[in-house]
Order: structure tokens, then sequence, then C-alpha cells
């Protein structure tokens, strides 16, 4: 007789409670593991070493609660308002933040100390904040989440670390270690699409390279060296425009001029539209 492949499942014994309020002002010590609350309403409540691991807070109402030293691994956040909220000391490993409105100093003291999942909390509120609309909130996870980035993949090939040798091993190493240098120079030229002052610092060195390049080979008046290299930094930017009608310099050297000022453009159209589109 052949069996179900459900029969391999069991009750995983989750809790559902719905509609149901904190009368107390101090919870201390508790376990509410593994719990579906709907519509759970707290104000003002103090909750110290409190469990809600492996829970899910479907539209509660948290407003102006306190939580220290209380375990969230594995929870789930959906459209619940924990708006004036404080945290300290709290595990949020696994967690998962949607439409939630919570308060971005969560990141002060409660981000997980592995540096992959420190990564996942910070991409999983960034989508959250970007989602509501909290612009500031969203550009605070996405700098700690590119710092996270960064530094895990720099210690996927450069750390002795147990964790990292046995997960990247021979050519991933490899891999891991052009990936890093990959991030690091889209960070200097762009930021990774999150600084336009970078992109314009770019452009400032890109300039002053070529006046050096201009100077020497297309400069032949007999000035001084700088009034020359001065001279070409002001050809330059009219080169990258288009707006010169001398015709003297080689097709190849306008080719670079033109290609550069495509991807510069490019690059600040894009950081223009993802901080617009935030808003």
């Amino acid at each position: 007789m052949s069996t179900s492949p459900y029969d391999e499942l069991e009750n995983s014994g989750k809790v559902k409670i719905t509609d149901k309020k904190f009368s107390k002002k101090e919870i201390n010590d508790k376990c509410f593991q593994n719990t579906l609350f709907e519509r759970l309403v707290a104000k003002g409540v103090h909750f110290k070493g409190v469990d809600f691991s492996y829970s899910t807070f479907d539209v509660a109402y948290l407003r102006k609660c306190s939580f220290d030293d209380c375990k969230f691994i594995g929870c789930r956040f959906v459209n619940c308002n924990l708006s004036g909220s404080s945290f300290s000391s709290c595990d949020f490993r696994y967690s998962i933040f949607e439409k939630t409105n919570i308060d971005n100093d969560i990141f002060a003291r409660n981000c997980p100390s592995e540096l992959n999942l420190l990564l996942a909390f910070a991409r999983t509120l960034r989508l959250n904040y970007q989602h509501i609309g909290d612009t500031e909130s969203a550009n605070k996870a996405i700098n700690i989440e590119l710092d996270a980035t960064e530094q895990h993949l720099k210690n996927s090939w450069k750390s002795n670390d147990k964790y990292y040798r046995t997960k990247y091993t021979g050519l991933s190493r490899v891999k891991m270690f052009f990936k890093w240098l990959n991030f690091r120079l889209l960070d200097f030229i762009w930021g990774n699409g999150e600084s336009i002052l970078k992109l314009i610092r770019t452009v400032v060195i890109f300039i002053t390279l070529a006046g050096f390049y201009h100077s020497s080979v297309y400069t032949t008046e007999p000035n001084s060296c700088i009034n020359n290299y001065f001279n070409s930094l002001l050809t330059i930017p009219k080169l990258l425009f288009g707006i010169t009608s001398d015709v003297k310099y080689s097709d190849t050297y306008l080719t670079i001029l033109s290609i550069f000022r495509f991807i510069m453009f490019g690059l600040f159209m894009s950081v223009l539209i993802k901080r617009l589109g935030r808003r």
C-alpha cells in the first residue's frame, strides 16, 4: 500500500493569536515562539528578554514600545506599525520586513555580526523602506548593505576564517577576488550607483588626465606648459559636449571622448532616476 508524501509532515505547532493586546507595561522573559500574531496591539510596553522567534506579525500595532535583548529570529513583519518603538541588542537574524513602518535607528544596536546575515538584514529593510517611500531610511540601509557587500566579497578571497575557506576554495576564491575588484572599481567610479559626488570626481579626474594628453599632443602655441595645460582643460569640456568646430583632432581621440561622455551621461541618469524613484 503506497503512502502519501504528506504523511512525512507533522503539525508545526504554530499558535494563532488574533485581535489581542498586551495590557501590562512590563513583559519579561516570556516565550512566544512560532506564533502568528494577527492585529496584535501594544503601546508603550517594555519587552525584555522576550523570545518571538519564528513568529509572524500581521497588521500589528506596536507603537512606542521598547525591546531589550529580545529574539526575532526568522520573524516576518507584514503591514505593521512599529513607529516610535526602540530596539536594543535584539536578534533579527533571518527576519523579513514588508510594508512596515519602523524607525531606522534599528541599525544602531541590532545588526547581525555575520556579514552575510547583515547583508540580508539591510537588504530586506531597504526594500521595505523603498516600498513605503521612506527615502532617508532607504539610503541608510543601502549604505550599510554596500559596506557589508564589500567586506563580504573581500573576506571571501582574503580571510582565513574557517567559514570563508570552507565555502570558497580554488578557482572560486579567484572568482570572488575579481568580483571584489569589480565592486571596488564601480564604487570608486560612481559609488555603485549611489553617489553623484563620486561620479563628478571621476569626470574631473578624466578631464585632468585628458588635459595632459591634449596639451602634449595638440597644443603647439609657444606658451608655457602651464598655460597650454590650462587651455587644454578649457577645451576638453567643449570636446566632450561636441560644441567645438575644430577638426584637427584624430578620430580615435574624439571617439574615446564620445564614449566617455555617453557612459558618464548614462551613469548620471541612472543615479538620478534611482534617487527620484525612491521619492
